[in-house]
């Protein structure tokens, strides 16, 4: 893999963050790539060199953070799902701007999308409806609503900043998460 000048990511870095930092001052529609370059303290030109707009900068940052996390949320194979989940919480607590910007914000609806689509595929690895509660179940239910409440209890963790440390909610979501997988 090619190493990435520290510069560029610097840069990239910036942007994000100006933009992020936009979203939870202001509607996603009125911001213009201007306002990034200024926040970022660059040229709008360097914006364009590395994003065609800011639908593109919201689709890679979006795209980023759901790989990084589950990345991290499955640094171990072995891991059982309080441990999988206070992973997952403790990626949250650090990406809290980011987090509680797309929860919160008009991008929201397309954010949450991605998340609930990104947990229907992790939640289906793990779905047995050969025994137990979610025997003769539909297995799309099942990944709809698990996947669904999943989202749902991060997004008040995070809107209601954070009430609970993450080792707290991870034991917490993580005993449900077996109860209904």
């Amino acid at each position: 893999m090619a190493k990435v000048d520290r510069r560029v990511a610097r840069t990239q870095e910036a942007i994000k963050k100006a933009f992020l930092e936009l979203m939870s001052e202001k509607r996603f529609e009125s911001i213009i790539i201007q306002d990034i370059a200024d926040r970022a303290n660059i040229n709008r030109a360097t914006v364009y060199l590395h994003y065609m707009d800011k639908f593109d900068l919201l689709d890679k940052i979006i795209k980023e953070h759901i790989s990084n996390m589950s990345s991290f949320c499955e640094s171990e194979p072995q891991m059982n799902w309080i441990e999988s989940t206070e992973h997952c919480m403790e990626y949250f607590e650090e990406n809290f701007l980011f987090f509680s910007t797309m929860l919160a914000s008009e991008g929201a609806p397309y954010f949450r999308n991605q998340f609930v689509q990104h947990n229907i595929k992790e939640f289906k690895k793990d779905v047995d409806l050969t025994k137990g509660k979610n025997e003769g179940q539909s297995e799309v239910i099942v990944v709809e609503f698990v996947a669904n409440a999943y989202v749902a209890v991060v997004e008040w963790w995070i809107k209601n900043n954070m009430p609970y440390p993450p080792k707290v909610m991870a034991e917490k979501v993580g005993v449900l998460l077996e109860r209904n997988l």
